[in-house]
This record gives C-alpha cells, sequence and structure tokens, in this order.
C-alpha cells in the first residue's frame, strides 16, 4: 500500500502522523511523507530597498525548514511502524493543493493522509482549505484528521 502523508509542521499535522504511526498497515506498505513550501512575495516593490542576498537567504531558509520537518515526521514513523514498511521524506515547492494532488497521482498513492485545522466558515473563506480541496480532487482514497487544539478552538 502505498500512503501519502502531507504534513506541515502544525499540531494538527502532528495528529495524521500519530495516526499513521499507530495503525497497523499491510506489509511492505510504504509511507511518503511529504511538505510542500512556496517563496513568499517581496515585501516591497522596490527591489533596491532589500539588500541582496534576501531571496537566497529567504529560500534557503524555507528549504531548510521544510526538510526539517519531513524529517521530524519521518523519524518518528520510523521508530513506530512495523520495520517492513519503506518511509520516505520529500520536500516540493509549489502551493499545497497542487503539490499534493499531484504528487499523489504521479506516485500512484492508494491513501492521502492529511490534517485539518478545523477553520471556521470565515478563515476557509480567507485562506481556504487544503484538506477540503484534497478531498475534492483527489484521485484516491483521503483521510483526514482532525486534531483536538482544532476542535477545542471550534467550541470557543
Amino acid at each position: 500500500m502505498k500512503i501519502l502523508l502531507a504534513v506541515d509542521g502544525s499540531a494538527c499535522s502532528d495528529a495524521a502522523v500519530d495516526e499513521v504511526a499507530n495503525r497497523p498497515w499491510p506489509k511492505s506498505s510504504t509511507v511518503r511523507v511529504l511538505n510542500t513550501y512556496e517563496f513568499p512575495l517581496p515585501p516591497t516593490p522596490e527591489g533596491w530597498a532589500l539588500p541582496a542576498t534576501y531571496f537566497d537567504e529567504m529560500d534557503q531558509a524555507i528549504r531548510t525548514q521544510s526538510q526539517a520537518i519531513v524529517n521530524q515526521a519521518a523519524d518518528k514513523l520510523r521508530t513506530k511502524l512495523d520495520r517492513t514498511m519503506e518511509v520516505v521524506s520529500q520536500s516540493v515547492p509549489g502551493p499545497p493543493r497542487a503539490v499534493i494532488l499531484d504528487e499523489a497521482e504521479s506516485w500512484g498513492a492508494d491513501l492521502i493522509v492529511i490534517g485539518s485545522h478545523g477553520y471556521g466558515r470565515l478563515e476557509r473563506l480567507f485562506l481556504g482549505s487544503v484538506s477540503q480541496s484534497v478531498v475534492s480532487h483527489a484521485k484516491c482514497s483521503v483521510e483526514v484528521v482532525r486534531c483536538r487544539q482544532a476542535n477545542e478552538k471550534e467550541k470557543k
């Protein structure tokens, strides 16, 4: 079985990692831990207002953070999952919705596991919902893991 686990380093993402780690999977399954990242737009339209190294430093910081997120999730899975399972990690640039769907399709994933931030209606309107988009457009099964932190936030 091929399981694509999309992570972003949040508490809800950690809940998805725990869900995958604590479930029995068929022998010789593969978990592919995926994080996506996007480069921020310049804070000002004037290029001269930024140091010459700004974009290189920002690029390196984002890539390093993304790799740390997937490494942490992959390490946790390796310690908890059956030894016959393969755990691989990948950090890919691009918008999360598109990258998750593209990677799942090109890899031939059987299941996508993703955490839900539990945004309310207004937050979803402005920020969008990656998990909702993945559920709506994926060509394989999708499991959305809700975390307690998001559920408690909705009650307030």
